[in-house]
């Protein structure tokens, strides 16, 4: 009998073609930067052909209706209205624009986890001066952090916890229903830094409750950089108004009002400047293409191969990091190595595309891999 997962990934292997670097190698950081596929190629040079031929006034009939598509792709990525997405350059930007909306005269306290990745708390960590409270969970095993020892330190002085929905070193998921939870209990809005969760596993804002959700086309989503976006949830953030403003984010940019500042009243209000067309038309062709294959059959063969690389790796003695329980792990398997940098040296020499972090080796296989393609680099790590 074939499962379900197994066909899925059988039925998208064509999709492979799309993306040339496999032409020359097996790529296996898609947790690092999503590979280039002919599609975003194509619409670059669509938008570059835009730029020669019509200049400026290709904004009006063709960028800025873009922009309304890609905020309507994102939206449908994670279960959200359009309106509730702002674009964003970076999430860096994402966390700025959230940042500079609180008060933190009562709730001075942000939480965050030793595993997320650091430009969540360097936010936060810049702005001591300011007498904000920066507590970082560490994890107990690693790989994790339990929501419970998060919830042990959100409460009345608390005004956001901002945490990852994928960690990015080991690929454990957090449950982020039950995150939701604790903050709203006490009060306290919800970050989630899902870069290395919009695409390759299930995202559903609504039913999760969180109050902000960014991501963007660097990674899962195949759009390449300069283009990310952050969802906030009007009926709990309706009331936060940025102190960093741009033009894109005002109720009427097109009266050039330079004498008020009339913000948006829905997520867009989060916006700063104008967006850059390429990396948009970049990302809007890496969406098409994931939802012609279908996201659900995407995610389904991911897991596969995910399943696949961590059996294959285990049975080898590699001991890969990853959350004990399997419906926590996602396709970002890291391995503990004496000298991973090393490794990814001679993975690279074999034509094998890779990545690592402090004292592992990150693969993160997507729905254009093969198990083949673990065999490979797994043969490098353990024979070299």
């Amino acid at each position: 009998m074939v499962l379900p997962s197994t066909s899925a990934a059988a039925s998208l292997a064509h999709y492979r073609a799309q993306f040339p670097v496999f032409r020359k190698s097996i790529y296996l950081n898609s947790c690092s930067l999503g590979p280039l596929s002919l599609r975003s190629r194509e619409m670059i040079g669509r938008y570059l052909d835009e730029w020669d031929q019509r200049g400026a006034s290709a904004w009006y009939d063709t960028w800025l209706p873009a922009l309304d598509r890609l905020r309507a792709g994102y939206a449908a990525v994670i279960g959200a209205p359009a309106e509730a997405i702002a674009l964003h350059p970076s999430i860096s930007s994402a966390l700025t624009a959230v940042a500079e909306s609180i008060d933190y005269r009562s709730r001075p306290r942000i939480v965050t986890t030793a595993l997320d990745f650091p430009t969540v708390a360097y936010q936060w960590l810049a702005k001591a001066r300011d007498r904000i409270e920066v507590r970082v969970v560490p994890s107990p095993d690693g790989t994790t952090v339990p929501v419970e020892l998060l919830a042990r330190e959100i409460d009345d002085r608390t005004a956001l916890v901002a945490t990852s929905h994928v960690f990015f070193t080991t690929g454990a998921i957090q449950d982020l229903a039950r995150l939701s939870a604790a903050c709203r209990h006490a009060g306290t809005l919800l970050f989630v830094d899902g870069y290395q969760g919009a695409g390759q596993v299930p995202v559903d804002v609504a039913a999760t409750g969180v109050d902000f959700y960014a991501s963007g086309g660097l990674k899962w989503l195949l759009g390449g950089s300069g283009i990310a976006f952050l969802y906030s949830n009007q009926a709990t953030t309706g009331h936060l108004s940025p102190r960093t403003a741009g033009w894109f984010g005002h109720a009427a940019p097109f009266e050039f009002d330079v004498e008020s500042l009339v913000l948006r009243s829905d997520g867009r209000r989060f916006e700063a400047g104008t967006p850059s067309v390429a990396a948009v038309y970049a990302q809007l062709a890496g969406l098409e293409l994931l939802q012609e294959a279908g996201l659900d059959r995407v995610q389904a063969a991911t897991r596969t191969l995910a399943a696949d690389l961590v059996e294959r790796a285990e049975a080898l003695g590699l001991e890969p990091r990853v959350a004990a329980d399997p419906g926590r792990r996602s396709a970002i398997v890291t391995i503990p190595r004496q000298d991973p940098n090393a490794d990814v040296r001679s993975l690279a020499e074999a034509g094998i595309i890779a990545d690592s972090r402090p004292g592992l080796v990150r693969l993160s296989p997507y729905f254009y891999n093969t198990p083949d393609d673990h065999a490979a680099a797994l043969e490098i790590l353990t024979h070299g």
